[in-house]
């Protein structure tokens, strides 16, 4: 079953860097995933997220305003 992952954030450096991990991770995993880059910060108030970048996981927030470790994303995965 596909994981389906989103990316909240502007599109600043600190994004993409959370992007590719997170594509890391997936990877690593061997698993199947959806990503879905969110820009719209009206869409940001709907996860309730106020600090970019953020991370959401099949609709869960998982991070919001850091940039977690790859080997933290992977445990999310799971």
């Amino acid at each position: 079953m596909s994981k389906k992952i989103e990316v909240l954030g502007t599109g600043c450096a600190k994004c993409h860097q959370l992007e590719d991990r997170a594509k890391n991770a997936v990877k690593e995993l061997g698993i199947e995933a959806d990503f879905v880059k969110v820009t719209d910060i009206k869409s940001f108030a709907k996860y309730q997220v106020m600090m970019t970048p953020a991370l959401v996981i099949d609709g869960v927030v998982k991070a919001a305003g850091k940039i977690p470790e790859i080997e933290q994303i992977k445990e999310w995965l799971k």
